[in-house]
Protein backbone atom coordinates (compact mmCIF):
# COMPACT_ATOMS: atom_id res chain seq x y z
CA UNK A 1 0.00 0.00 0.00
CA UNK A 2 1.21 3.15 -0.98
CA UNK A 3 1.18 6.84 0.86
CA UNK A 4 -1.44 7.94 -1.86
CA UNK A 5 -5.13 7.27 -0.15
CA UNK A 6 -6.76 8.05 -3.87
CA UNK A 7 -4.39 5.71 -5.43
CA UNK A 8 -5.07 2.96 -3.30
CA UNK A 9 -8.38 3.28 -3.39
CA UNK A 10 -8.89 3.56 -7.18
CA UNK A 11 -6.29 0.44 -7.33
CA UNK A 12 -8.63 -1.59 -4.89
CA UNK A 13 -11.88 -0.64 -7.31
CA UNK A 14 -10.20 -1.16 -10.55
CA UNK A 15 -9.07 -5.05 -9.38
CA UNK A 16 -12.25 -6.20 -8.89
CA UNK A 17 -13.23 -8.37 -11.15
CA UNK A 18 -16.98 -9.03 -11.12
CA UNK A 19 -18.50 -11.93 -12.14
CA UNK A 20 -20.72 -13.11 -9.30
CA UNK A 21 -24.62 -13.81 -11.03
CA UNK A 22 -26.58 -12.96 -7.82
CA UNK A 23 -24.40 -9.86 -7.92
CA UNK A 24 -25.53 -8.83 -11.29
CA UNK A 25 -28.47 -10.14 -10.89
CA UNK A 26 -29.06 -7.47 -7.83
CA UNK A 27 -27.95 -4.89 -10.14
CA UNK A 28 -30.54 -5.66 -12.40
CA UNK A 29 -33.32 -4.90 -10.11
CA UNK A 30 -31.58 -1.97 -8.94
CA UNK A 31 -31.48 -0.75 -12.60
CA UNK A 32 -35.50 -1.40 -12.89
CA UNK A 33 -36.37 0.26 -10.00
CA UNK A 34 -34.57 3.50 -10.51
CA UNK A 35 -36.10 3.49 -14.10
CA UNK A 36 -39.08 3.05 -12.62
CA UNK A 37 -39.09 5.75 -9.82
CA UNK A 38 -37.75 8.29 -12.08
CA UNK A 39 -40.66 7.62 -14.52
CA UNK A 40 -42.90 8.01 -11.62
CA UNK A 41 -40.90 11.18 -10.47
CA UNK A 42 -40.14 12.84 -14.01
CA UNK A 43 -43.63 14.94 -13.61
CA UNK A 44 -43.04 16.43 -10.33
CA UNK A 45 -41.93 20.30 -10.32
CA UNK A 46 -38.74 19.83 -9.58
CA UNK A 47 -37.35 17.83 -12.59
CA UNK A 48 -39.96 20.03 -14.48
CA UNK A 49 -38.10 23.00 -14.01
CA UNK A 50 -35.13 21.56 -14.31
CA UNK A 51 -36.12 19.74 -17.49
CA UNK A 52 -38.00 23.54 -19.19
CA UNK A 53 -34.27 25.29 -18.37
CA UNK A 54 -32.82 22.41 -20.29
CA UNK A 55 -34.70 22.99 -23.26
CA UNK A 56 -34.52 26.44 -23.02
CA UNK A 57 -30.65 26.41 -22.82
CA UNK A 58 -30.47 23.56 -25.33
CA UNK A 59 -27.58 21.57 -25.61
CA UNK A 60 -26.14 17.90 -27.57
CA UNK A 61 -29.23 16.32 -28.05
CA UNK A 62 -27.95 12.70 -26.98
CA UNK A 63 -29.30 11.61 -24.19
CA UNK A 64 -32.58 10.94 -22.94
CA UNK A 65 -34.56 13.32 -20.36
CA UNK A 66 -36.76 10.31 -18.78
CA UNK A 67 -40.36 10.92 -19.02
CA UNK A 68 -40.05 14.98 -20.59
CA UNK A 69 -40.51 14.08 -24.17
CA UNK A 70 -36.92 15.53 -25.16
CA UNK A 71 -32.84 14.69 -25.87
CA UNK A 72 -30.32 16.80 -24.18
CA UNK A 73 -26.73 16.95 -23.66
CA UNK A 74 -25.72 13.97 -21.20
CA UNK A 75 -24.79 16.38 -18.40
CA UNK A 76 -28.05 17.91 -18.48
CA UNK A 77 -30.07 14.56 -19.10
CA UNK A 78 -27.77 13.13 -16.15
CA UNK A 79 -28.89 15.80 -13.91
CA UNK A 80 -32.70 16.13 -14.30
CA UNK A 81 -32.98 12.06 -14.23
CA UNK A 82 -31.12 12.16 -10.76
CA UNK A 83 -33.60 14.79 -9.70
CA UNK A 84 -36.39 12.53 -10.79
CA UNK A 85 -34.95 9.18 -9.75
CA UNK A 86 -34.92 10.86 -5.92
CA UNK A 87 -37.47 13.24 -6.14
CA UNK A 88 -40.53 10.63 -4.73
CA UNK A 89 -37.68 9.36 -1.93
CA UNK A 90 -38.72 5.91 -3.43
CA UNK A 91 -35.02 4.60 -4.45
CA UNK A 92 -33.45 2.31 -2.30
CA UNK A 93 -31.42 3.13 1.14
CA UNK A 94 -28.06 2.17 2.41
CA UNK A 95 -26.42 1.44 4.96
CA UNK A 96 -24.93 3.89 6.31
CA UNK A 97 -27.41 6.04 5.35
CA UNK A 98 -27.71 7.25 1.71
CA UNK A 99 -28.59 7.75 -1.53
CA UNK A 100 -26.48 5.25 -4.32
CA UNK A 101 -28.76 5.18 -6.87
CA UNK A 102 -29.47 8.20 -7.90
CA UNK A 103 -26.01 10.00 -7.55
CA UNK A 104 -24.69 7.57 -10.16
CA UNK A 105 -26.79 5.66 -12.21
CA UNK A 106 -28.11 8.41 -14.24
CA UNK A 107 -24.66 9.44 -15.25
CA UNK A 108 -24.14 5.81 -16.35
CA UNK A 109 -27.30 5.71 -18.39
CA UNK A 110 -26.36 8.62 -20.45
CA UNK A 111 -23.00 6.81 -21.92
CA UNK A 112 -24.32 3.89 -22.14
CA UNK A 113 -26.87 5.21 -24.41
CA UNK A 114 -24.25 7.51 -26.27
CA UNK A 115 -21.66 4.36 -26.74
CA UNK A 116 -24.63 2.04 -28.08
CA UNK A 117 -25.73 5.32 -30.62
CA UNK A 118 -22.27 4.61 -32.22
CA UNK A 119 -22.70 1.67 -32.78
CA UNK A 120 -20.40 0.32 -29.88
CA UNK A 121 -23.16 -2.52 -29.04
CA UNK A 122 -25.14 -3.37 -26.06
CA UNK A 123 -23.96 -1.78 -22.62
CA UNK A 124 -26.04 -3.50 -20.34
CA UNK A 125 -23.58 -5.58 -18.59
CA UNK A 126 -20.98 -2.77 -18.94
CA UNK A 127 -23.44 -0.79 -17.02
CA UNK A 128 -24.36 -2.62 -14.23
CA UNK A 129 -20.65 -3.49 -13.50
CA UNK A 130 -19.73 0.02 -13.37
CA UNK A 131 -22.79 0.50 -11.35
CA UNK A 132 -21.81 -2.02 -7.94
CA UNK A 133 -18.31 -0.60 -8.45
CA UNK A 134 -19.73 2.98 -7.42
CA UNK A 135 -21.95 1.29 -4.83
CA UNK A 136 -18.97 -0.12 -3.11
CA UNK A 137 -17.47 3.35 -3.46
CA UNK A 138 -20.13 4.97 -2.13
CA UNK A 139 -20.55 2.51 1.03
CA UNK A 140 -17.16 2.93 2.13
CA UNK A 141 -16.75 6.87 1.78
CA UNK A 142 -19.80 6.73 3.83
CA UNK A 143 -18.12 4.34 6.43
CA UNK A 144 -14.95 6.65 6.58
CA UNK A 145 -16.64 9.39 7.23
CA UNK A 146 -17.77 8.27 10.74
CA UNK A 147 -20.56 10.04 10.64
CA UNK A 148 -23.13 6.98 10.69
CA UNK A 149 -26.22 8.06 12.63
CA UNK A 150 -28.73 10.74 10.86
CA UNK A 151 -27.93 13.09 13.81
CA UNK A 152 -24.15 13.25 13.41
CA UNK A 153 -24.27 14.50 9.62
CA UNK A 154 -23.22 18.09 9.19
CA UNK A 155 -24.34 17.63 5.32
CA UNK A 156 -26.33 15.45 2.72
CA UNK A 157 -24.48 12.56 2.28
CA UNK A 158 -25.70 11.98 -1.24
CA UNK A 159 -24.24 15.60 -2.18
CA UNK A 160 -21.46 14.51 -0.62
CA UNK A 161 -20.25 11.01 -1.39
CA UNK A 162 -21.93 10.84 -4.56
CA UNK A 163 -20.14 13.16 -7.24
CA UNK A 164 -16.92 11.00 -6.33
CA UNK A 165 -18.69 7.60 -6.20
CA UNK A 166 -20.00 8.91 -9.84
CA UNK A 167 -16.94 9.69 -11.03
CA UNK A 168 -15.11 6.35 -9.73
CA UNK A 169 -18.38 4.15 -11.95
CA UNK A 170 -17.85 6.83 -14.87
CA UNK A 171 -14.45 6.19 -14.91
CA UNK A 172 -14.77 2.65 -14.98
CA UNK A 173 -17.69 2.56 -17.60
CA UNK A 174 -14.77 4.33 -19.70
CA UNK A 175 -12.69 2.69 -19.08
CA UNK A 176 -10.07 5.25 -18.02
CA UNK A 177 -6.44 4.91 -17.25
CA UNK A 178 -5.16 4.65 -13.39
CA UNK A 179 -3.89 8.47 -13.54
CA UNK A 180 -6.91 10.28 -15.28
CA UNK A 181 -9.40 7.60 -12.91
CA UNK A 182 -7.22 9.69 -9.99
CA UNK A 183 -7.97 12.53 -11.65
CA UNK A 184 -11.66 12.55 -11.80
CA UNK A 185 -12.06 11.62 -8.16
CA UNK A 186 -10.09 14.65 -7.56
CA UNK A 187 -11.88 16.78 -10.13
CA UNK A 188 -15.32 15.18 -8.00
CA UNK A 189 -14.08 16.30 -4.53
CA UNK A 190 -14.19 20.27 -5.85
CA UNK A 191 -18.11 19.21 -6.54
CA UNK A 192 -19.17 17.90 -3.51
CA UNK A 193 -21.70 19.25 -0.78
CA UNK A 194 -25.17 19.67 -0.23
CA UNK A 195 -26.89 21.68 2.76
CA UNK A 196 -29.40 19.76 4.76
CA UNK A 197 -31.65 22.79 4.99
CA UNK A 198 -32.66 22.39 1.71
CA UNK A 199 -34.42 18.48 2.53
CA UNK A 200 -38.10 19.01 1.87
CA UNK A 201 -37.42 21.06 -0.82
CA UNK A 202 -36.86 21.18 -4.76
CA UNK A 203 -33.64 20.99 -3.52
CA UNK A 204 -32.86 18.28 -2.03
CA UNK A 205 -32.96 16.37 -5.34
CA UNK A 206 -30.93 18.59 -7.13
CA UNK A 207 -28.20 17.20 -4.66
CA UNK A 208 -28.54 13.44 -6.58
CA UNK A 209 -28.46 15.37 -10.06
CA UNK A 210 -25.62 17.67 -9.63
CA UNK A 211 -24.24 14.65 -7.59
CA UNK A 212 -24.27 13.13 -11.23
CA UNK A 213 -23.50 15.71 -13.09
CA UNK A 214 -20.47 16.72 -11.76
CA UNK A 215 -19.12 12.83 -11.19
CA UNK A 216 -20.12 12.58 -15.12
CA UNK A 217 -18.26 15.89 -15.92
CA UNK A 218 -15.53 15.20 -13.95
CA UNK A 219 -14.59 11.69 -15.73
CA UNK A 220 -15.02 13.72 -18.81
CA UNK A 221 -13.14 16.28 -18.16
CA UNK A 222 -10.28 13.58 -17.42
CA UNK A 223 -10.32 11.29 -20.26
CA UNK A 224 -9.92 14.41 -21.75
CA UNK A 225 -6.72 15.52 -20.17
CA UNK A 226 -8.31 17.72 -17.44
CA UNK A 227 -5.88 17.40 -13.81
CA UNK A 228 -6.66 17.41 -10.39
CA UNK A 229 -4.45 17.03 -7.29
CA UNK A 230 -2.74 13.82 -7.56
CA UNK A 231 -4.24 12.63 -3.83
CA UNK A 232 -6.84 14.86 -3.37
CA UNK A 233 -8.79 12.29 -0.62
CA UNK A 234 -5.73 12.60 1.84
CA UNK A 235 -3.81 15.42 3.45
CA UNK A 236 -4.36 18.80 5.63
CA UNK A 237 -6.39 20.35 2.47
CA UNK A 238 -7.71 17.10 1.10
CA UNK A 239 -11.45 15.58 0.79
CA UNK A 240 -11.80 13.69 3.95
CA UNK A 241 -10.30 16.41 5.99
CA UNK A 242 -12.67 18.96 4.55
CA UNK A 243 -15.32 17.56 5.03
CA UNK A 244 -15.13 14.95 7.60
CA UNK A 245 -11.83 15.79 9.88
CA UNK A 246 -10.72 13.64 12.63
CA UNK A 247 -13.52 11.36 12.31
CA UNK A 248 -12.32 9.55 8.49
CA UNK A 249 -10.95 6.33 8.94
CA UNK A 250 -8.94 5.80 5.86
CA UNK A 251 -9.32 1.64 6.96
CA UNK A 252 -12.53 1.46 5.92
CA UNK A 253 -11.81 2.83 2.55
CA UNK A 254 -9.28 0.30 1.76
CA UNK A 255 -10.08 -2.87 3.11
CA UNK A 256 -9.64 -5.88 1.76
CA UNK A 257 -12.63 -6.38 -0.62
CA UNK A 258 -14.13 -9.85 0.61
CA UNK A 259 -17.90 -9.34 0.04
CA UNK A 260 -19.39 -6.68 -1.61
CA UNK A 261 -21.36 -4.23 -0.18
CA UNK A 262 -24.17 -3.83 -2.63
CA UNK A 263 -24.62 -7.93 -1.35
CA UNK A 264 -23.97 -7.29 2.60
CA UNK A 265 -25.62 -5.20 3.61
CA UNK A 266 -26.78 -4.68 0.70
CA UNK A 267 -30.25 -2.12 -0.31
CA UNK A 268 -33.16 -1.55 1.93
CA UNK A 269 -35.98 -1.18 -0.45
CA UNK A 270 -38.60 1.15 -0.19
CA UNK A 271 -42.30 0.07 -0.77
CA UNK A 272 -43.36 4.01 0.60
CA UNK A 273 -42.19 7.22 -1.17
CA UNK A 274 -40.86 9.04 1.66
CA UNK A 275 -38.22 9.46 3.41
CA UNK A 276 -36.29 6.03 4.90
CA UNK A 277 -36.84 6.48 8.85
CA UNK A 278 -40.84 7.50 8.35
CA UNK A 279 -40.93 3.80 7.33
CA UNK A 280 -40.35 2.67 11.16
CA UNK A 281 -43.14 4.85 11.95
CA UNK A 282 -45.73 4.26 8.87
CA UNK A 283 -45.59 0.57 10.01
CA UNK A 284 -46.03 0.97 13.14
CA UNK A 285 -48.95 2.95 12.65
CA UNK A 286 -50.55 1.03 9.78
CA UNK A 287 -50.10 -1.94 12.58
CA UNK A 288 -52.68 0.41 14.59
CA UNK A 289 -54.98 1.08 11.71
CA UNK A 290 -55.51 -2.58 11.23
CA UNK A 291 -57.36 -2.44 14.83
CA UNK A 292 -58.92 1.09 14.05
CA UNK A 293 -62.56 0.29 12.60
CA UNK A 294 -63.01 4.30 12.56
CA UNK A 295 -60.45 6.57 12.08
CA UNK A 296 -62.29 9.30 13.42
CA UNK A 297 -62.42 7.88 16.89
CA UNK A 298 -58.79 8.66 17.04
CA UNK A 299 -58.52 11.12 19.86
CA UNK A 300 -54.53 11.40 20.36
CA UNK A 301 -51.63 10.19 18.55
CA UNK A 302 -47.96 9.60 20.40
CA UNK A 303 -44.72 8.96 18.61
CA UNK A 304 -41.57 7.68 19.72
CA UNK A 305 -38.66 8.11 17.90
CA UNK A 306 -34.54 8.88 17.96
CA UNK A 307 -33.21 11.92 17.46
CA UNK A 308 -33.76 12.92 14.66
CA UNK A 309 -34.37 16.97 14.19
CA UNK A 310 -34.64 17.04 10.40
CA UNK A 311 -37.82 14.79 10.06
CA UNK A 312 -39.55 16.28 12.96
CA UNK A 313 -41.52 18.52 11.36
CA UNK A 314 -45.54 19.09 13.05
CA UNK A 315 -47.50 20.88 10.10
CA UNK A 316 -45.13 20.56 6.87
CA UNK A 317 -45.75 23.16 4.51
CA UNK A 318 -46.32 20.68 1.19
CA UNK A 319 -47.03 17.17 0.27
CA UNK A 320 -43.38 16.90 -0.59
CA UNK A 321 -41.92 18.38 2.96
CA UNK A 322 -44.73 15.50 4.42
CA UNK A 323 -42.24 13.12 3.42
CA UNK A 324 -39.99 14.50 5.79
CA UNK A 325 -42.02 14.97 8.32
CA UNK A 326 -42.98 11.94 11.12
CA UNK A 327 -46.26 13.38 11.93
CA UNK A 328 -47.79 13.30 8.82
CA UNK A 329 -46.16 10.08 7.33
CA UNK A 330 -48.06 8.52 10.73
CA UNK A 331 -51.41 10.36 10.06
CA UNK A 332 -51.63 9.46 6.22
CA UNK A 333 -50.98 6.01 7.13
CA UNK A 334 -53.64 6.18 10.29
CA UNK A 335 -56.01 8.03 7.89
CA UNK A 336 -56.49 6.26 4.78
CA UNK A 337 -54.73 2.58 6.19
CA UNK A 338 -52.03 3.03 2.88
CA UNK A 339 -49.24 5.28 2.13
CA UNK A 340 -48.58 5.87 -1.81
CA UNK A 341 -47.71 8.65 -4.18
CA UNK A 342 -51.13 10.39 -3.78
CA UNK A 343 -50.55 10.66 -0.13
CA UNK A 344 -47.93 13.63 -0.84
CA UNK A 345 -49.99 15.58 -2.33
CA UNK A 346 -51.15 18.83 -1.50
CA UNK A 347 -54.49 18.51 -1.68
CA UNK A 348 -54.11 15.63 0.98
CA UNK A 349 -51.92 17.17 3.34
CA UNK A 350 -54.06 20.00 3.67
CA UNK A 351 -57.54 18.15 3.76
CA UNK A 352 -59.30 19.11 7.09
CA UNK A 353 -58.85 15.30 8.65
CA UNK A 354 -55.15 15.27 7.93
CA UNK A 355 -55.07 18.85 9.39
CA UNK A 356 -57.49 18.23 12.64
CA UNK A 357 -55.18 14.67 13.14
CA UNK A 358 -51.63 16.44 12.86
CA UNK A 359 -53.11 18.95 15.73
CA UNK A 360 -53.10 15.76 18.32
CA UNK A 361 -50.65 14.31 17.31
CA UNK A 362 -47.21 14.87 19.89
CA UNK A 363 -43.72 13.42 18.84
CA UNK A 364 -41.12 12.30 21.34
CA UNK A 365 -37.59 12.09 20.06
CA UNK A 366 -34.98 10.28 22.74
CA UNK A 367 -31.32 9.55 22.67
CA UNK A 368 -32.00 6.34 24.44
CA UNK A 369 -32.94 4.74 21.25
CA UNK A 370 -30.23 4.14 18.31
CA UNK A 371 -30.65 6.48 15.18
CA UNK A 372 -29.24 3.88 13.44
CA UNK A 373 -31.21 2.14 10.39
CA UNK A 374 -30.18 -1.02 11.18
CA UNK A 375 -30.65 -1.10 14.75
CA UNK A 376 -33.43 2.14 15.50
CA UNK A 377 -37.08 1.30 16.41
CA UNK A 378 -40.27 3.61 16.56
CA UNK A 379 -43.53 3.39 18.66
CA UNK A 380 -46.88 4.91 17.68
CA UNK A 381 -49.57 4.77 20.57
CA UNK A 382 -52.92 5.90 19.20
CA UNK A 383 -55.61 6.70 22.01
CA UNK A 384 -59.32 6.27 20.72
CA UNK A 385 -62.40 7.89 21.87
CA UNK A 386 -63.80 5.35 24.17
CA UNK A 387 -60.38 5.92 26.10
CA UNK A 388 -58.88 2.43 24.59
CA UNK A 389 -54.84 2.77 23.47
CA UNK A 390 -53.38 0.88 20.55
CA UNK A 391 -49.50 0.61 20.81
CA UNK A 392 -47.57 -1.15 18.02
CA UNK A 393 -43.46 -0.69 17.87
CA UNK A 394 -41.58 -1.37 14.28
CA UNK A 395 -37.89 -1.54 14.49
CA UNK A 396 -37.41 -3.42 11.20
CA UNK A 397 -39.85 -2.27 8.09
CA UNK A 398 -40.70 -4.89 5.46
CA UNK A 399 -38.06 -4.36 2.42
CA UNK A 400 -35.12 -3.70 5.13
CA UNK A 401 -32.03 -5.31 5.69
CA UNK A 402 -33.59 -8.20 8.60
CA UNK A 403 -36.80 -8.49 6.79
CA UNK A 404 -35.88 -8.86 3.19
CA UNK A 405 -38.44 -8.83 0.49
CA UNK A 406 -38.80 -10.83 -2.68
CA UNK A 407 -37.57 -9.47 -6.71
CA UNK A 408 -41.06 -10.27 -7.67
CA UNK A 409 -42.11 -7.48 -5.07
CA UNK A 410 -39.64 -5.10 -6.56
CA UNK A 411 -40.70 -6.01 -10.02
CA UNK A 412 -44.47 -4.96 -9.29
CA UNK A 413 -43.49 -2.16 -7.79
CA UNK A 414 -41.92 -1.28 -11.07
CA UNK A 415 -44.61 -2.81 -12.98
CA UNK A 416 -47.23 -0.18 -11.43
CA UNK A 417 -44.83 2.53 -11.54
CA UNK A 418 -44.19 1.90 -15.26
CA UNK A 419 -47.31 0.74 -16.60
CA UNK A 420 -49.30 4.09 -15.03
CA UNK A 421 -47.17 6.12 -17.51
CA UNK A 422 -46.69 4.29 -20.57
CA UNK A 423 -48.23 2.80 -23.55
CA UNK A 424 -48.76 -1.35 -23.44
CA UNK A 425 -47.27 -1.24 -26.19
CA UNK A 426 -44.11 0.45 -25.12
CA UNK A 427 -44.48 -1.35 -22.05
CA UNK A 428 -44.59 -4.35 -23.72
CA UNK A 429 -41.18 -3.71 -25.19
CA UNK A 430 -39.71 -2.56 -22.50
CA UNK A 431 -39.91 -5.61 -20.59
CA UNK A 432 -38.94 -7.69 -23.40
CA UNK A 433 -36.00 -5.84 -23.33
CA UNK A 434 -35.33 -5.87 -19.43
CA UNK A 435 -35.49 -9.75 -19.51
CA UNK A 436 -32.79 -10.03 -21.99
CA UNK A 437 -29.70 -11.76 -21.41
CA UNK A 438 -27.26 -9.74 -19.64
CA UNK A 439 -24.74 -9.72 -22.19
CA UNK A 440 -27.39 -8.49 -25.18
CA UNK A 441 -29.56 -5.70 -23.08
CA UNK A 442 -29.63 -2.71 -24.75
CA UNK A 443 -29.79 0.50 -22.34
CA UNK A 444 -31.09 2.50 -24.97
CA UNK A 445 -34.08 0.99 -25.54
CA UNK A 446 -35.14 0.81 -22.35
CA UNK A 447 -34.86 4.86 -22.39
CA UNK A 448 -36.65 4.71 -25.21
CA UNK A 449 -39.64 3.06 -24.32
CA UNK A 450 -39.21 6.04 -20.98
CA UNK A 451 -38.59 8.64 -22.91
CA UNK A 452 -42.26 9.88 -23.92
CA UNK A 453 -44.30 12.67 -21.75
CA UNK A 454 -47.62 11.03 -21.51
CA UNK A 455 -49.51 9.46 -19.04
CA UNK A 456 -51.91 6.66 -18.93
CA UNK A 457 -53.11 7.64 -15.05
Amino acid sequence: MSKNMTLDFVALLRAWSIEDPALLRLARLLLLDGLAVALAGSDQPGPSLAGALARKQGGNQSATVIGQGFLTSPSQAAQINGMSMHVLDYEPMWNPPNHALSTMLPGLLALAEQQEASGAGPQGERLLCALLKGIEAQGRLRLASGQIEPRELSLHPPGVVGPLACAIACGEFLGLPEVQHIAAIGIAASRAGGVLANVGSMTKALHCGDACRSGLEAALLAQAGFTADADALSGPRGYAQAYFGDRFDASHLLAPLLVPRALTPGPAWKLFPSQYATHFAITAALDCRAQITQPNNIQRVEILTPVMPYIDRPNPTSGLDGKFSLQYCVVAALLDARLNLDSFSDTRRFSEDAKHLLSVTQLTQTAEISGRFDAMHVEVCVTLADGSVIRQQCASPLGSWSRPIAPEVIESKAHDLIDRRISPELSQTFWAEFQAPIKVLRISTLLRCLAEEQSRA
